[in-house]
């Protein structure tokens, strides 16, 4: 019976020695998604050494090789990418988890990760951030910005206030506005507001950058002759306003970032090629959520509120 007792035991132990906790999982999955040590250990935020000592250590508990070495990198194995596969069903699992928790909150407290534009927050939402902050002290606004759109599925980010025709359909979504947009210029410049955009191609214009999301003002000045008067292009909206600012050249802009300007002129009235919307954009998980919902049905609000300011006005 002692003889069976022990034999017992030391199964058990080997078992304990071989069960690959999350971890071990997580290391395996970083290494095929970046196909190099170096990579996995930018992303596990952790040194290349760990990485190796770890895959090392997981690979001789299993008893098998989970990638081939080359100069190349590292590529999985048959078994690597086994549990690689695993790993991603897991994370996946993990994540859905994190936004349905996430959504059990009874009073509008905690964290909000949104993103937006340096645009939107410059020329609309920065105060309007500042009012919901008065209104709702129990939340706290974690602002990245940025001209990419975060993956809101893997929780980059909870809430994404956007200019978009055309939202993710995977996401929840409510338009808040429409953005209008124009052609500005520098006062000094002495143009004429009301003018037609044909007479404003002999100018010097300043174009959207490749990294730029705005795929209709390419096609626009296309269209109207004017990518051959382009002398400078960038690419962010803010960008755009401090060159124009300068005098450097005639641009379109959305009219809520250079209409507050005084030394910037409205050439022309909102071209209806151009507009835009606006989304609030959320996970479809964090719908229940209270506090997103606070910023939503606020921004609703607040910037419905500024609807012809944002809409832009029309000359003549």
């Amino acid at each position: 019976m002692q003889k069976r007792t022990g034999k017992t035991s030391s199964s058990s132990e080997q078992t304990t020695r071989n069960a690959l906790a999350w971890n071990d999982f997580e290391v395996v999955l970083a290494i095929a998604n970046a196909g190099s040590l170096s990579g996995a250990s930018r992303s596990l935020g952790v040194s290349h050494a760990t990485v190796f000592r770890r895959l090392g250590d997981i690979e001789r508990r299993l008893g098998v090789a989970l990638f081939d070495r080359s100069r190349t990198g590292y590529q999985p194995t048959l078994a690597g990418e086994e549990l690689a596969d695993t790993a991603r069903v897991m994370d996946e699992a993990a994540l859905a988890a994190e936004r349905k928790v996430a959504g059990r909150d009874l009073e509008p407290t905690g964290e909000i990760w949104t993103t937006t534009t340096d645009s939107l927050l410059m020329g609309l939402l920065a105060p309007l951030f500042t009012e919901f902050r008065h209104r709702y002290p129990g939340i706290v606004l974690d602002v990245a910005v940025s001209n990419q759109l975060f993956n809101l599925t893997r929780r980059e980010a909870d809430v994404a206030i956007r200019p978009s025709n055309r939202p993710p359909e995977n996401l929840i979504g409510r338009p808040l506005t429409t953005i209008g947009q124009a052609v500005y210029g520098h006062r000094s410049l002495s143009l004429t507001p009301g003018v037609s955009i044909e007479s404003l191609a002999s100018q010097p214009w300043i174009g959207a950058g490749p990294r730029l999301t705005d795929s209709a003002l390419d096609p626009w000045m296309e269209k109207h002759a004017l990518k051959a008067s382009c002398i400078y292009r960038v690419d962010t909206l803010v960008s755009i306003l401090s060159a124009v600012r300068s005098g450097m050249g005639l641009a379109v802009l959305p009219c809520y970032l250079a209409d507050g300007d005084p030394d910037i002129v409205q050439l022309t009235s909102p071209i209806p090629e151009l507009q835009y919307g606006l989304w609030f954009l959320m996970h479809p998980d964090l719908r229940g959520v209270v506090r997103i919902h606070a910023l939503m049905d606020f921004l609703t609000e607040a910037v419905r509120a500024q609807k012809q300011r944002l809409a832009g006005a029309n000359i003549g």
